[in-house]
């Protein structure tokens, strides 16, 4: 399967803007629900860094191909977040926050297929990057 250039500087930046799509979620940090859910990582600064995360996804869009290693990185941040969201799902009842507030509902119910989506999607950029010697 070959991904055109094209496409995947579209991926970087879709990633990054779903990733922005935590300010509304929170509306803008102020749902205390989905910090409440799970403080440890979805904190307001977990969620800020989420944010973040977005950012950096969209400034290598047009130039992923120069950096094949932080690529890698961001498929091993997108496996820890799927993998602790899996586990959240395992020990938590989604039904319980959204009977708190829909739209941290909507966030918990989301997010971790997000992640796992856009694993499958930084590590297959990863192995092509590997297999072109990062010649686009």
């Amino acid at each position: 399967m070959t991904i055109k250039s094209k496409t995947i500087t579209k991926g970087f930046i879709i990633a990054g803007l779903l990733n922005m799509t935590v300010l509304v979620f929170s509306r803008f940090f102020t749902n205390s629900v989905i910090p409440e859910s799970d403080p440890d990582v979805m904190s307001n600064f977990g969620l800020l860094m989420i944010v973040i995360w977005g950012l950096a996804y969209i400034s290598i869009a047009k130039n992923y191909h120069n950096v094949k290693w932080l690529v890698g990185v961001f498929a091993v941040e997108k496996f820890i977040y799927g993998l602790i969201w899996i586990k959240w799902i395992l020990n938590n009842n989604v039904l319980d926050v959204f009977a708190k507030d829909k739209m941290a509902g909507m966030f918990y119910a989301i997010y971790g297929v997000n992640d796992w989506i856009f694993f499958i999607f930084f590590i297959l950029v990863f192995f092509r990057l590997s297999n072109t010697g990062n010649k686009e």
